[in-house]
């Protein structure tokens, strides 16, 4: 669907170039065919020498010889950055944003009328190939644009379609979610080294069983607590870990913090 197409991403940054790298990795798309523009010049320079793509300074001039436009700004700028690219925008164009909070419809009134606005929430584990992406279409965005967005963001992960009312959830689980993750894993590998074992090698042992529990849960046909329950022998040791869990309201706590994140993201959306 991406071949002959041309990819302006505005907005430089770590997920915006990760999603070049990825395209282009996974020769899905060439990088003569992918223009990226941001306003640091170091950061250019960059892009243009370690991954041989096409950047500019000028986003307007980068939007009107673009096919597919993913704006990859912070939330704070999209307003500046929408009215400047305004008008080099057609109707022919599908505009892609990854900039949380902000809503198909402000896009959709800042462009040309029967714009194709598409919105994703993408997320750090990006970086490795491993993301989780939810893509939710304006209200004149077509089956197929949404087809391609998750070309574009399976190159990096996964995606899935959802409504746009629930990408304020999408970004409370999987797009603050890595954060709950990496916390979990500093705690284990904190109490391992109180354990006796070596910073070092607690880390690798608990990076790893993060990293195998995730792939089991992904490969195996079971629910997440059928899986607990193979690790979880009468009596033994993991009942005895499980029951301070439980007494801690872990459970309690992670659904708490998906939902104060979810309210959040509620806020900054209405400009709070």
């Amino acid at each position: 669907m991406l071949k002959g197409k041309k990819i302006a991403i505005i907005g430089g940054g770590k997920m915006g170039s990760i999603i070049a790298q990825g395209l282009i990795a996974h020769k899905i798309i060439s990088s003569k065919d992918i223009i990226v523009t941001d306003i640091d010049a170091k950061r250019l320079d960059f892009l243009r020498t370690s991954m041989k793509l096409k950047v500019s300074h000028d986003n307007a001039k980068a939007v009107k010889n673009a096919d597919i436009i993913i704006l990859a700004v912070k939330p704070q700028n999209m307003a500046s950055t929408l009215k400047e690219i305004s008008p080099s925008i057609d109707k022919n164009k599908i505009v892609i944003s990854i900039a949380a909070g902000i809503t198909t419809g402000f896009i959709e009134s800042a462009l040309v009328q029967g714009v194709r606005v598409l919105r994703v929430m993408p997320n750090t584990p990006a970086l490795v190939g491993e993301g989780a992406a939810a893509v939710a279409k304006g209200s004149c965005a077509k089956k197929s644009d949404v087809q391609l967005a998750h070309i574009i963001f399976n190159a990096v992960g996964i995606s899935v379609e959802v409504e746009e009312r629930l990408m304020d959830a999408v970004t409370g689980l999987s797009g603050s979610g890595p954060a709950y993750c990496f916390l979990i894993i500093e705690a284990l590998i904190d109490a391992g080294e109180q354990m006796g074992l070596s910073r070092d090698l607690a880390a690798k042992l608990a990076m790893q069983t993060m990293l195998g529990s995730a792939r089991l849960c992904i490969s195996s046909d079971k629910q997440p607590a059928q899986l607990r329950e193979m690790v979880t022998s009468p009596g033994g040791t993991t009942v005895a870990g499980l029951k301070v869990l439980e007494e801690g309201k872990l459970r309690a706590i992670l659904m708490s913090a998906v939902e104060a994140a979810t309210k959040r993201s509620k806020e900054l959306a209405s400009g709070k």
